[in-house]
């Protein structure tokens, strides 16, 4: 599903070069859920970046679902962002005023779909995450896990190749962030291919592999052990 070999990126200030990856290696396989940490300026969000075609790497080789993004220039990178990735940000980043609904059919109308069918798939995301009944509240009346949900069904819409998280439950509450996470593993064994990044590490045990980022190279990659799953309440069981 993915492949990466030997990525670089060094960002440079005038005079001063600041090398953020050093040379990263990296195989995702369809349908695994893996986490990445590391501690602040270890390399982490840029490689996401990267991964998400939001940013290009200094060298190396980039391949998503069989297209070799490295070599994609930007209006065929932006194709790749639309019709391949599936984002869920930190902050939501829904449309305050616009419905659930219509937040979900958002990616759908940059990618040329039909009304008929933009409103049908929608509709069918939010049902997918549990919000059939909130299709037409606003962000103001949802709580934060609702909110999380709308984002995740608009992630889903376009059917992407890959899930890329970016701390989904940094603004959540516990509960709330529980709730996510059980949304996550009910994706991935669904065959959802999921990574996601977080500082926690009990969140990151919610996946199947942890790989940790430390001065802009990859100092571990590990199997879960012991997994948490997560159930939409306080508890937090061991499987």
């Amino acid at each position: 599903m993915l492949y990466v070999e030997g990525l670089t990126k060094t960002y440079r200030t005038g005079d001063s070069e600041l090398p953020i990856l050093r040379g990263v290696n990296l195989s995702v396989e369809k349908g695994e859920f893996v986490a990445i940490m590391g501690p602040s300026g270890s390399g982490k969000s840029t490689f996401m970046n990267m991964l998400g075609c939001l940013d290009r790497p200094d060298s190396g080789t980039y391949v998503l679902d069989g297209i070799e993004v490295s070599k994609q220039n930007d209006q065929q990178l932006a194709l790749v962002r639309n019709q391949k990735i599936g984002f869920v940000f930190q902050s939501f980043n829904l449309l305050p005023r616009s419905t659930s609904l219509h937040n979900v059919e958002l990616p759908m109308m940059y990618a040329g779909i039909s009304r008929s069918e933009r409103r049908k798939r929608a509709m069918e995301a939010l049902k997918r995450v549990g919000l059939g009944e909130r299709m037409n509240h606003k962000p103001t009346q949802l709580s934060g896990g609702q909110k999380q949900r709308v984002a995740i069904a608009r992630a889903l819409v376009n059917r992407p190749a890959i899930l890329l998280a970016d701390e989904p439950t940094g603004n959540l509450d516990s509960r709330s962030g529980t709730e996510i996470m059980a949304m996550f593993q009910e994706l991935h064994e669904q065959g959802v291919t999921i990574i996601l990044v977080t500082h926690e590490l009990d969140i990151a045990q919610h996946a199947e592999r942890i790989v940790t980022f430390k001065d802009g190279v990859i100092m571990k990659d590990e199997r879960v052990e012991e997994r948490l799953t997560a159930v939409p309440s306080d508890e937090v069981i061991l499987t």
